[in-house]
């Protein structure tokens, strides 16, 4: 599947302030920006993001979050440093049990509250603990899927 693009569509009231935030979250120009739209397709991932201006959007509605997975936790601090230096605000969590999995990450929140992550797996499929009750794991442990 060579070749192959995630497409991500997001519906963006502030329009102006997402192209300039996922310029600087992407460290990247879009390819395409017309009058309410914008497309990036950054050579480095395998993604065709889209902003499309749409004054009712608000809020996520059913999106939780979106991410970036890259190999290691030195492409997770590279990114963290240029998207820092683009003057935007992150958040770090590094090894945290997250999604089952041992992961370093950082988030960044785009204008409209979209919640990103760019983050690497270190160990995956992580158990949760042995003779422990799902309700009592759940009451614990909090969502399967973290956020900042």
């Amino acid at each position: 599947m060579n070749g192959v693009r995630i497409h991500v569509a997001l519906n963006v009231s502030r329009f102006e302030e997402s192209v300039a935030f996922y310029r600087s979250m992407l460290g990247a120009d879009p390819v395409k920006l017309k009058p309410g739209y914008a497309k990036f397709s950054v050579p480095e991932l395998p993604l065709n993001l889209t902003l499309n201006y749409d004054p009712e959007a608000k809020g996520r509605g059913a999106l939780n979050h979106l991410g970036i997975e890259v190999p290691t936790t030195e492409q997770v601090l590279r990114a963290r440093e240029r998207v820092q230096n683009s003057g935007l605000a992150v958040f770090d969590e590094m090894g945290v049990d997250c999604c089952y999995a041992l992961q370093d990450k950082v988030w960044v929140t785009d204008p409209n509250g979209y919640r990103w992550e760019i983050f690497t797996v270190k160990v995956g499929d992580t158990e949760p603990e042995k003779n422990v009750s799902l309700e009592e794991l759940g009451a614990r442990s909090g969502p399967a899927c973290c956020g900042p």
